[in-house]
């Protein structure tokens, strides 16, 4: 199992100041699926994520990763972890601006002391899995939204995760961009690679293998898509 989480909640502040954006979530991910997590804004879908993405840790209850309670790991260990296990891409691309489209793609290698040689080598060949292997010496300035998305994409994809957790991935893009964006993440997940998108567009949820609906911290929904594959 790749994911399980027993009675998981988080909040944030203290006191009467405090806010819940999880209450008690249950649930599991297998290893090689395909979620869309949706839901109204502030149901707590980005720090749902934000707590599978390890950047976060629950306020209570349980979330174990490939069986391991991500509670009793240390700063390192969960660092590493996300490094090599977990690929982040993001609704606002978050590349480097003066870097080219290499060195953004190359930089999770930075931190695990891959040598430049196979840094390059590796990013290379990632680029050309999203389709910009003529632009990568392009700044992200003089790409199109859709092309910086698959920058972040390969970025994403550099250590070979076991999954890419994607939060509103399509939603700076345009509607055809985006669906080319979601083909993409579609044909890494039938290579092997579980994928986990946030997403508000109920038709992307419902051409994705499972949908899991929030609702004020809570999880109002759990189906499997018939349009799914």
């Amino acid at each position: 199992m790749l994911y399980q989480a027993c009675n998981l909640s988080k909040s944030y502040g203290m006191a009467d100041s405090r806010i819940v954006a999880l209450k008690g979530v249950d649930f599991t991910i297998g290893v090689g699926e395909f979620v869309a997590i949706t839901g109204p804004s502030g149901s707590g879908k980005s720090t749902l994520l934000s707590l599978m993405g390890m950047l976060a840790q629950p306020s209570s209850g349980e979330l174990r990763f490939f069986g391991q309670d991500v509670a009793t790991l240390d700063h390192s260990r969960l660092a590493r972890l996300r490094n090599a296990e977990i690929g982040f891409v993001f609704q606002s691309f978050q590349l480097l601006d003066r870097t080219s489209a290499l060195e953004n793609v190359e930089l999770p290698l930075v931190y695990s002391d891959v040598r430049p040689k196979q840094r390059r080598e590796r990013a290379l060949a990632a680029l050309e899995k999203v389709g910009l292997a003529e632009r990568v010496d392009h700044h992200p300035a003089q790409l199109s939204g859709g092309e910086q998305q698959r920058v972040a994409i390969a970025r994403a994809i550099i250590n070979n995760p076991s999954v890419i957790l994607a939060d509103e991935p399509t939603g700076a893009l345009d509607s055809r961009t985006g669906a080319e964006i979601l083909a993409l993440l579609h044909e890494f997940n039938q290579q092997g690679t579980s994928v986990v998108v946030i997403t508000h567009n109920l038709d992307i949820a419902a051409s994705i293998d499972h949908h899991v609906a929030l609702v004020d911290g809570r999880i109002a929904d759990v189906e499997e898509s018939s349009n799914a594959g």
